[in-house]
Order: C-alpha cells, then structure tokens, then sequence
C-alpha cells in the first residue's frame, strides 16, 4: 500500500479554522458574560424593592433602583424607570439600553425589567 502524500498535514487547515473560531467565541463571552452578570443584579435589585414596596415610598423606590445601576456602571436613566401603584399593587418597570463595544461595531443590547407585586 502506498501513502498519499496529501495525508501528511491535511488537518491544519481546520484545526487553524477551529482555533479562530474558539478564540472570537471567547472574545464575545469576554464582552457579554459581566454586563449580563451585572444586567442580573440590577434585575434582582428591582425584584428586592418591588417586595418591600409596603416599606418605601415610590421616590424612595425609584432612587434606589438608580443608585444601584450607578454602582454597576449601567446607563439607567430616572426616565427609564416608572414606579406605579395600582390598588393593593406595585408595577416597576426598568428599560434601558447598554451598549456592548466590539472591535468595528457596537452593539445595542435593549433591557426590559419588569415586576409587579403586591404590598402588604
């Protein structure tokens, strides 16, 4: 049996292409993973302020909802967050936009944050 010359290196190409392809998908969860760690705290925070909204006042509410986005470094704005009371109910709503930099492109990744509870 004779071997073919071209079996020698045949699979560096596609090692090389995997390689890259591994290494942009490590990229992306370099840029993502922690602004969607901290997308998660903020969610949690509002969840928090929404079951103890019997306690504060929608002011009171609304302020820490801002001062715990500033602490995460998110773009949270007072217009982004609307604090309503509906009979025995409290609606929170958060929307926001954080915008996640790649080389040659920004990405503009929307938030919607919603919780609505009842106060005691």
């Amino acid at each position: 049996m004779r071997r073919s010359r071209r079996e020698a290196g045949e699979g560096q190409a596609g090692c090389l292409v995997g390689l890259v392809i591994l290494l942009i998908a490590i990229f992306i969860a370099y840029k993502i993973i922690p602004v969607k760690v901290k997308i998660a705290d903020l969610r949690q925070a509002i969840a928090d302020e929404g079951k103890a909204a019997g306690t504060h006042n929608d002011e009171a509410i609304k302020k820490s909802i801002l001062t715990r986005a500033k602490e995460l470094e998110l773009p949270v704005t007072e217009e982004d967050v609307t604090v309503e009371r509906v009979q025995s109910y409290i609606r929170i709503d958060v929307q926001y936009t954080t915008p996640i930099v790649f080389p040659g492109y920004t990405w503009q990744w929307h938030q919607h944050h919603h919780v609505e509870n009842p106060v005691f």
